[in-house]
């Protein structure tokens, strides 16, 4: 898949990891992947800035998916257990499903603002369906 965008990686952990449960994986992969989106929501996070006509309801998604995952990012360094873990994407998960619909209904969202959401929910969904 090509990138449109240069400051959003084009990377997607999820076509190889498919079929591999919690258990197997490792946790430096889960940092990883971890990582990846929340490099990604941080880029559309400050995309956001710059935005004038982003609606309200979607800048929150978007500044809570932020702190979320860097949040997650940083609970992972702390080693928790397996439902600490499934509870935090989870979570993510949901603010991720707030942030795609509100994407959905306003037509004139940024592009690389609808991307970076787009990308980070379907790999927060994709690792939570793994994870459970």
């Amino acid at each position: 898949m090509q990138n449109t965008h240069q400051n959003i990686p084009a990377v997607h952990f999820h076509a190889g990891y498919s079929r591999r449960s919690f258990a197997m994986m490792e946790r430096g992969e889960l940092q990883q992947r971890l990582s990846h989106i929340e490099q990604t929501i941080h880029h559309a996070s400050e995309a956001c800035q710059h935005a004038i006509l982003l609606p309200m309801h979607l800048k929150d998604c978007i500044q809570q998916l932020d702190e979320k995952s860097w949040h997650a990012k940083q609970m992972m360094q702390q080693m928790p257990d397996e439902n600490s873990i499934r509870q935090c994407i989870d979570d993510l998960e949901e603010v991720g499903d707030q942030a795609r619909d509100a994407c959905e209904r306003n037509e004139t969202v940024d592009p690389e603002i609808r991307d970076a959401v787009m990308q980070a929910h379907r790999e927060l969904s994709d690792l939570k369906h793994q994870l459970h």
